[in-house]
């Protein structure tokens, strides 16, 4: 057990040089690389599991986790703000001076004469033909509703947490990881009807690229927010968390409910403005 007021201090570990390794593989040959990375991630968080469940970590440890967790979620937030901004500078900067506005009149006569500056756009040389936009009110919008009744799923099982109530709280986590397993599958048909029906691909110029960039990341944070949850619901069925420690149920619940906050302004600007 930890003593009170000592900060534990972690014991050598194989885990980081295993990690150095498989990127080191991954020049080689990607399938060896990830694989030792995988196998490094699995090995050294069970390592983490362990300690916890040992109750080696004490109150220190447990805010210098969330001080982590804090800190990993801001750089996703500056990750996709970077897209969205992207987004913006294309949309309301980039588009209307190729169009001749400010100083690009000359560069609309000279260049792109006759170019209409209008969103969405594949611009003025039409790189991948014409296209047709997704509509937000199909499965984007019910995408919208699976994710916001995720959100709501994994509340009401971390109260259930809270309150010693077990069976509601896997019931609750397991719809969870429902809930985002039928938004990877629903955003798996949307993709290939962009594909195979309306000509939108990576290739249909600056819409096509930020309407891929932006759900395809988007769509990745999902999938690993799945897997954690799974993770977490295993956990929760060995027993591994109370009522007062469970910070790691926490961590997946923080990382989820980020999801779907990007995804409510991916919604509204990528797919409704």
């Amino acid at each position: 057990m930890a003593a009170a007021g000592a900060y534990y201090v972690p014991h050598g570990t194989k885990w980081p040089i295993v990690g150095s390794f498989g990127m080191l593989f991954t020049l080689g040959g990607a399938l060896v690389g990830v694989a030792t990375i995988l196998f490094m991630v699995f090995g050294w968080f069970g390592t983490v599991i362990r300690e916890s469940v040992a109750g080696t970590f004490n109150k220190q440890v447990d805010t210098s986790f969330r001080m982590g967790m804090i800190w990993f979620i801001f750089s996703e937030v500056m990750f996709f703000a970077a897209f969205f901004g992207a987004l913006f500078y294309a949309r309301a900067l980039s588009v209307p001076w190729i169009g001749g506005e400010g100083d690009g009149a000359l560069t609309n006569f000279f260049l792109w004469k006759g170019y209409a500056p209008a969103w969405p756009t594949n611009g003025p040389s039409e790189i991948g033909g014409a296209f047709e936009t997704m509509p937000a009110w199909g499965v984007p919008l019910l995408n919208t509703l699976i994710l916001l009744s995720s959100g709501v799923t994994v509340t009401i099982a971390h109260h259930a947490l809270r309150a010693g109530k077990r069976k509601e709280l896997l019931v609750f986590l397991g719809l969870t990881v429902l809930l985002g397993a039928t938004f990877l599958w629903y955003q798996a048909h949307e993709y290939m009807e962009a594909y195979t029906q309306m000509n939108l691909t990576l290739g249909s110029g600056v819409y096509g690229s930020t309407f891929f960039m932006l759900t395809g990341f988007h769509g990745l944070h999902v999938t690993l927010g799945t897997i954690m949850l799974i993770v977490i619901w295993l956990r929760c069925a060995r027993g591994h968390f109370d009522r007062d420690h469970h910070f790691g149920f926490e961590a997946v619940a923080w990382y989820w409910h980020f999801v779907d906050v990007v995804w409510l302004g991916l919604f509204l600007f990528v797919y409704v403005l």
